[in-house]
């Protein structure tokens, strides 16, 4: 095409399987943009190390840019008024990019691009870059979407990109020229694309042989579960991508003559693609009630813990100090590394929820900032879900004591990030609280000095959250939400008359 376009990166810091960038390379000359923009920088769930991951990740996409004969233009500000210079040296008649599920700042951010492309005539193509479907009537039938949508062949990179006719490249920004707080992490995995594939290939060729058992532990799912999370949330790799190579492995898998002595690989590839399938589901969510951000998913739980939020329980739970080792453990890992398994972070937000009563909202806004994933999407609809506010979801109210004894039976996870208590016994290790003063002077731990006693009392707690929660499931207001939650959110893999 003899024109100019523009290709806006967003979350989708990649040249492959890259629908916007194909479709760009048709034109004569080419912008390959990424704004830094101030309202979500300095958001309340953005973190230095998101920061971090974006510009090693906008290293390699301007590195793969460069090799097909293009280059990344970096700007600061807001989008709109970026859109509006480069228009006005450059008069670009089209924009691609992909849609992007977030939370509700780049949603109004989108709404306001969209109508200034209209206003000045520019058009604006999106394209769907994961299972996601927008603007999608009901849930019938969304695991078939999703399937058709994930087994589409894949966009390979442009062999060749039109020139830029953009002179000013712009540079990285760090913390200080974004005015955020310095990332203070140091073993936080590294962005870009070729940290995902070199991920993704261990992943599916030895590390995850034992995915299905060890996803659980805190310390087997380090190294068993596939460690793709924030690669797929910054758009390093497609869900697609991840997706069509299991199941490739799969296959040959399958074609090998030795197949029956790797049932594990078997079933354990089949989990993780389960749960790419769930990835999308929980982002759907998100895409049909943006408002699941900010308020209960169902209405019937307004009001039930609101008013009860109690600061210091909050502050202890943020700093890692609740007098529960895997509670603390888990907690102090997130804050090093930006990364827990699935089921510590269920149990973190089950403690924050039933143990210490915490409305969710606040809970997920700091957490959003300790995970190095953080997917709006997936992250509401989880809080929300282990919260126990959805009303279509079972109840689980986890025993942080349970945890510790389940998936770290040796100890070695507690120890590890809560060293104060590295000198016990893995029988007191749990439940440090029941050392008699003797041990506390023999394994060198005063309780309340050197590790706090619990914040409550787990069996109490535990009954009065499990009675508070159930007293409210039971109400008809509740189960008349629930049933419109359900409508609108249950999942479901079949149409409504096939179900019947």
């Amino acid at each position: 095409m003899n024109s100019t376009a523009l290709v806006w990166f967003k979350k989708d810091l990649r040249v492959c399987d890259h629908q916007p960038l194909c479709k760009g390379a048709e034109h004569r000359r080419l912008i390959c943009l990424y704004a830094y923009e101030p309202d979500i920088i300095q958001a309340d769930d953005f973190d230095g190390s998101h920061l971090v991951f974006i510009n090693e990740s906008l290293a390699e996409l301007d590195q793969a840019l460069r090799q097909l004969g293009n280059r990344l233009t970096l700007q600061c500000g807001n989008c709109v008024a970026i859109l509006e210079q480069l228009h006005a040296r450059h008069n670009f008649e089209h924009i691609y990019s992909h849609e992007e599920t977030g939370n509700a700042i780049t949603y109004a951010r989108d709404l306001k691009v969209r109508a200034w492309a209209k206003e000045n005539d520019v058009q604006l193509h999106e394209y769907a870059q994961n299972g996601v479907v927008r603007r999608l009537a009901n849930r019938d039938g969304w695991a078939s979407k999703w399937n058709r949508k994930m087994s589409e062949p894949l966009h390979p990179a442009p062999s060749k990109l039109p020139p830029s006719p953009e002179s000013r490249a712009g540079e990285l920004l760090d913390e200080n020229g974004l005015g955020i707080k310095p990332s203070e992490r140091t073993v936080a995995q590294t962005g870009g694309r070729s940290s995902a594939l070199e991920l993704l290939q261990t992943f599916l060729e030895q590390r995850g042989e034992n995915y299905r058992s060890d996803m659980s532990s805190p310390l087997g799912g380090s190294h068993s579960c596939s460690r793709l999370s924030p690669y797929l949330a910054f758009g390093c790799i497609s869900v697609r991508e991840v997706l069509q190579a299991t199941r490739s492995q799969v296959e040959d898998i399958k074609s090998d003559p030795e197949t029956n002595g790797r049932s594990n690989w078997l079933k354990s590839l089949s989990s993780f693609q389960s749960r790419l399938s769930w990835h999308c589901h929980f982002m759907q969510k998100l895409e049909d009630e943006p408002d699941i951000e900010f308020q209960n998913m169902n209405r019937g739980y307004d009001g039930l813990r609101e008013e009860e939020f109690r600061e210091d329980y909050f502050q202890a739970f943020c700093n890692a100090q609740t007098g529960y080792p895997m509670i603390d453990a888990c907690m102090r890992a997130l804050q090093q590394t930006g990364w827990i398994n699935f089921r510590m972070r269920a149990m973190l937000v089950s403690f924050s929820s039933y143990h210490l009563w915490l409305h969710w909202p606040r809970p997920a806004a700091f957490m959003a900032r300790l995970f190095l994933d953080y997917e709006p999407g997936i992250h509401y609809s989880q809080f929300q879900m282990q919260s126990g506010v959805t009303g279509i979801n079972t109840v689980r109210i986890y025993s942080p004591i349970k945890q510790a004894l389940d998936n770290d039976p040796n100890g070695d996870f507690i120890r590890e990030y809560v060293p104060e208590l590295a000198e016990l016994p893995n029988e007191l290790l749990a439940e440090p609280h029941k050392m008699t003063q003797m041990e506390q002077l023999l394994y060198g731990c005063q309780l309340g000095k050197d590790y706090p006693l619990p914040i409550v009392e787990h069996k109490e707690a535990y009954a009065r959250a499990k009675q508070r929660i159930f007293e409210a499931k039971n109400r008809p207001e509740t189960r008349e939400f629930a049933a419109r939650v359900y409508q609108k959110h249950g999942s479901r893999k079949t149409p409504a008359r096939e179900r019947r």
